[in-house]
């Protein structure tokens, strides 16, 4: 029809109008929180490059659990700072390591809270990266061993879901077979499926203290120019018997979100990433943007990409807006 019969404007002129006809639409329990939890007693470090998150012990972790599942926030996924590190990182599949002590905990004290545990061995390793590191690189089939090793014991502790985040091949296949093989064959896998070798994840590194020693990431994690590559991994993931996918950051990857929901059925999942984070807080803190609107237009941009669920250290804030 010619101007001006068809006026878009008509629907936007007022809040109303504007709240009836929207398409994408935020809830609390769509988003999970990450949390660091560290060895101690009242500990509330808070994490200087990510401001308003702490590095949190346990029972700490239980209070900050409960505020969560007040808000009807939809869970947790916990990222474990260990007492100490070595070379074959023990403390990450050791069956009273912080993780699965702090899992214990809140199951005890929120039993209906979803839980969520970061399966990956940088945390605590002494060198920093993912795996067992042969002749100077991380040995893929060998680190398999440590990976099923931990998703055990954090399922054994309680964990409602387990979400390996190392980019390893063929580590959703072990992982499954060793869940099903002691007596889980309920607990689900998040696979970190296409986690790229991004820039964002600098606050990360010094919350959780995982900075590698030595090189870099890139010969596991993906590389940020390869879109096709992506569709491919998140394909043979769910091949290995994922449950749910992760696209690993979010903001700069949204084109991918959207070509996996077209593409595949399972629940995707993405990740807006430390990195994220903080640039929107810092900005934000000189007077640059205005943060709630800044958190709640990224967030919906995400979830209108096509993610049914968001990690974000923005849970707590989004979801007291919402």
């Amino acid at each position: 029809m010619p101007f001006p019969i068809q006026r878009m404007r008509r629907l936007r002129a007022t809040e109303a109008t504007r709240d009836l006809v929207r398409e994408t639409r935020l809830s609390p329990s769509q988003f999970i929180l990450p949390l660091f939890v560290c060895p101690g007693e009242g500990v509330r470090r808070e994490i200087s490059s990510m401001p308003g998150n702490y590095q949190l012990s346990i029972d700490k972790l239980v209070l900050e659990c409960a505020e969560v599942q007040s808000l009807g926030i939809g869970g947790v996924i916990l990222f474990g700072l260990p007492e100490t590190k070595d070379e074959t990182a023990s403390g990450g599949y050791a069956d009273d390591g912080i993780v699965q002590r702090a899992v214990r905990a809140l199951k005890r004290e929120l039993p209906r809270l979803l839980v969520i545990t970061d399966v990956c061995n940088c945390e605590y390793t002494s060198h920093g990266h993912c795996g067992k590191v042969v002749d100077g690189d991380v040995d893929n089939d060998q680190t398999l061993v440590w990976l099923t090793r931990s998703a055990v014991s954090h399922a054994r502790a309680g964990a409602d879901i387990v979400a390996p985040s190392d980019m390893m091949d063929g580590r959703v296949g072990a992982i499954r077979a060793a869940l099903d093989q002691h007596g889980f064959p309920n607990t689900p896998i998040l696979s970190y499926a296409a986690k790229f070798a991004s820039v964002f994840y600098g606050p990360f590194r010094d919350a959780a203290d995982s900075a590698p020693q030595f090189g870099d990431r890139r010969s596991y994690q993906m590389d940020p120019a390869n879109g096709r590559e992506a569709m491919r991994e998140i394909e043979l993931d769910l091949e290995e018997g994922a449950d749910m996918i992760m696209i690993k950051p979010a903001l700069p990857y949204l084109d991918l979100i959207s070509k996996a929901r077209q593409r595949f059925d399972a629940p995707i999942a993405a990740y807006q990433v430390s990195g994220e984070f903080s640039m929107i807080v810092a900005a934000a803190r000189n007077g640059w943007i205005d943060q709630e609107r800044a958190m709640m237009e990224t967030l919906t941009s995400i979830r209108r990409a096509g993610a049914g669920v968001i990690l974000t250290y923005f849970a707590k804030a989004a979801a007291k807006l919402l």
